[in-house]
């Protein structure tokens, strides 16, 4: 997931503060903890305190960056609309560096801070590293971007804001029924990946349900780059869509090496893709051209609501926002309507209230699976001329 993002580094790390009234931004020693309070004016009391575990420094900073911008706009907009049941919101963040052991250090911080729910970690092995300690104290904790399968599982009280890997599948699945009429399809899928191999297994399960037939279903390791050998097998089945889910590297090699081999299939994939027409030469714009991918989130989306979002936010920040920032952002609208259900900050009840959601967010419709996971709508991209579009919004769980 986290090699799809296409911002600026530099930009980003640029930005330390979140603008606007009620921020306060400090540095917690030389731990390399920076600390962030979003509505630190609201007299004690009447505050509802959220704490962030977000990498501000280190190799994957640019993804906490544009998540925790994100988090602080919400937040801003919430506390300017009066709050939540009357509290304005107080936000303090610290830097986990991408780390797992940093986490759990994090976290033991914020519980000292007296928070009242956790968002983050945005990275999965942290995220995970500390969904245990969440368990035993029974704080709500919910991730905005991490989608390793076992961060919810058997944790009453932790949720995700994102789509799990796996379910990439169902969306995909569904759209190549649904939209697409698909009646056969293939798979090549990366044995090395535990990405590739999640989302094709669910793929599969799923087409079948829906009665595509699966004619081919090849694999190949990390360390390979000439796949004609599979594709070729493939072309001879000649199916209706190919299912590539990868990372855009490794798929801007394949379908070129597909088209040469003669496979006319469409081409689908999960998030992995967004990146690869930067990577190809715009001569071979051609061999991706119609292929579509699942994402969490499309600029072009036309619904007022993200339209909305991406205009404050881009006038907030001076850029547009990424899937992680509207994420982020809906982390935190998931936990206002929790709260607000529940009438109360108990951690029990607002688990509960969790539960129940039902959230109509930038990145999708969404309510909760039985293991805590988003059961929403997912956005589908094509390419066109080496240019990403906005297709059209799957919802499974729609009915």
């Amino acid at each position: 997931m986290k090699k799809k993002l296409t911002v600026l580094l530099a930009a980003l790390l640029l930005l330390t503060a979140c603008g606007g009234g009620g921020a306060n931004n400090g540095n917690n020693g030389n731990n390399g903890n920076n600390g962030n309070n979003a509505g630190g004016d609201a007299a004690a009391g009447d505050t509802i305190k959220f704490g962030g575990i977000i990498p501000k420094t280190g190799d994957v900073a640019v993804y906490g960056t544009t998540t925790e911008n994100g988090i602080k706009l919400a937040i801003d907009e919430i506390n300017e609309n009066g709050g939540i049941d009357g509290k304005q919101v107080e936000y303090v963040s610290y830097d986990d560096k991408g780390d797992p052991t940093e986490a759990v250090n994090i976290y033991g911080k914020l519980m000292d801070d007296g928070v009242n729910a956790i968002i983050g970690a945005i990275t999965s092995k942290p995220t995970l590293a500390v969904a245990g300690s969440a368990v035993a104290d029974g704080i709500p904790m919910i991730t905005p971007t991490g989608t390793q399968a076992d961060i919810t599982e058997g944790k009453p009280n932790v949720f995700r804001a994102c789509f799990t890997d796996p379910y990439q599948g169902v969306l995909l699945a569904t759209y190549a029924k649904e939209t697409l009429d698909a009646k056969t399809a293939a798979v090549l899928r990366n044995n090395s990946s535990d990405y590739s191999m999640g989302l094709a297994d669910q793929f599969v399960e799923t087409a079948k349900e829906n009665g595509i037939e699966i004619v081919a279903d090849e694999g190949y390791s990390d360390a390979d780059n000439d796949f004609k050998a599979q594709l070729t097998n493939i072309s001879a089945e000649n199916p209706d869509v190919l299912v590539i889910p990868d990372y855009y590297e490794k798929i801007a090699l394949i379908t070129v090496q597909a088209r040469q081999v003669g496979l006319t299939s469409t081409f689908l994939g999960g998030d992995g893709w967004d990146g690869v027409a930067k990577t190809l030469d715009e001569s071979d714009y051609k061999d991706i051209e119609n292929s579509y991918f699942t994402n969490h989130f499309s600029l072009e989306d036309t619904d007022q609501k993200v339209k909305d979002f991406i205009a404050t936010y881009s006038d907030k920040y001076g850029e547009d926002p990424s899937a992680f920032a509207a994420l982020g952002y809906d982390a935190v609208y998931i936990l206002k309507e929790a709260i607000e259900s529940a009438g109360s900050l108990d951690p029990e009840a607002v688990t509960d209230a969790l539960k129940a959601v039902k959230v109509e967010g930038v990145t999708g419709s969404l309510t909760f699976d039985e293991n805590n996971n988003p059961i929403k709508a997912g956005t589908i991209i094509k390419i066109e001329n080496g240019e990403y579009k906005f297709d059209s919004v799957v919802n499974p769980g729609a009915k």
